[in-house]
């Protein structure tokens, strides 16, 4: 009787403990990621900052320091079209450790110069190098999930790596001229190009100077450029909306007129302190400083199938080509002219141009661009 009640008595199974979640590894790869760019972006803007200080120290003209950011902007697109490639002879953690000691080591030796043409190499072309060899691919060619033995973020199963790609260099240069042998591809990149003169070029480059020359403190005149940054992003993602409902052509016109029409009015806003006019042109100009990509990026797509990405690349170098233009010629035109009235007017009439070459890119309903 005893045996048979103790054999039915119910056996206790030890609670087992909750298992501690853990982070997924894909968080920690983006916040690293973030921060990498930010860093390299930061250090690619900031000579903009450093102008009149600059030229009040070392009596350097503004067109001398505008070439050195000139050839940093002109790097930083020119150097990205190889970026993949890069990342995929020599593995992503070695390039942007690289990329990112050159950008420390061309920063960090301008505390000893004491020429321009030490600022044209440490700013113009180790700075220019360092981000352009990893901010742009860097932020798409993150690590694979498979090289930690984990699975992707969400993800059921565990996905292989694809094996590496292999003459990403040789590609990116003859789809270039493949594509440059069709009239689209020079519509976009001279529409994309001048995007590049009125922002990276003009706005980031000599905003803050030029509002420095009518009395508004640096710091001021920054801050209106981060308030820029912060509504670009508002901009963009309601462009990309846009984009899927509207012909990409119509609305590249309509940005690009009403971004030469703001620039027409600058000069009347710039004072001593911050008033409502210019944050309604700072809150517009942020709307519109990256509303450009998605309509752009569509036409790519349309015009040139799976080669749409790199044919961007390359139209994207030629937004930094653009902008590296402008950031020395504005400079040459202050050192000329006293002032920076005659750029305003200048990038304006250069907006109004790209609005009409957006409207002349044909249509393609299917196929890739003619060649010519």
């Amino acid at each position: 009787m005893t045996q048979t009640a103790d054999a039915a008595a119910p056996v206790r199974q030890p609670k087992p403990k909750p298992t501690r979640r853990r982070v997924h590894r894909a968080w920690f790869v983006a916040a690293v990621t973030f921060v990498t760019i930010i860093g390299a972006a930061a250090f690619r803007s900031v000579p903009g900052l450093l102008i009149d200080p600059l030229h009040d120290e070392f009596d350097w003209s503004r067109g001398t320091i505008g070439a050195a950011v000139s050839v940093n902007l002109a790097l930083y697109g020119l150097t990205a079209p190889f970026a993949a490639a890069l990342m995929d002879r020599f593995g992503i953690r070695r390039v942007v450790a690289v990329a990112l000691t050159v950008i420390a080591l061309g920063s960090g030796l301008t505390v000893w110069m004491t020429a321009a043409w030490q600022l044209m190499l440490c700013w113009g072309l180790l700075v220019g190098l360092g981000s352009g060899s990893m901010a742009l691919a860097f932020a798409a060619t993150v690590d694979h999930p498979a090289d930690v033995g984990q699975k992707p973020y969400g993800a059921t199963e565990f996905v292989p790596k694809p094996a590496p790609v292999t003459g990403a260099a040789r590609r990116a240069v003859s789809v270039l001229f493949s594509a440059a042998r069709t009239g689209p591809f020079w519509l976009l990149a001279g529409t994309f190009a001048i995007c590049g003169a009125s922002t990276n070029g003009l706005i980031q480059t000599h905003f803050v100077p030029a509002s420095h020359d009518h009395g508004m403190p640096i710091t001021a005149a920054a801050s209106l450029l981060a308030v820029i940054g912060i509504f670009d992003v508002v901009g963009t993602i309601a462009s990309g909306w846009f984009t899927d409902r509207f012909d990409a052509r119509r609305l590249l016109a309509v940005y690009y007129a009403l971004r030469g029409v703001s620039l027409l009015f600058l000069p009347m806003l710039l004072a001593p302190s911050v008033h409502p006019p210019m944050i309604f042109f700072i809150v517009f100009y942020g709307l519109d400083w990256v509303a450009t990509v998605p309509p752009t990026l569509a036409l790519c797509r349309e015009q040139y199938g799976e080669d749409s990405a790199i044919v961007f690349g390359w139209v994207l170098a030629s937004h930094q080509v653009g902008a590296a233009l402008v950031a020395f010629l504005g400079g040459v035109a202050r050192d000329t002219f006293g002032s920076y009235d005659v750029v305003w007017y200048a990038s304006g009439a250069l907006c109004a141009v790209a609005a009409l070459l957006a409207l002349v890119i044909r249509r393609r309903a299917g196929g890739l661009a003619a060649t010519v």
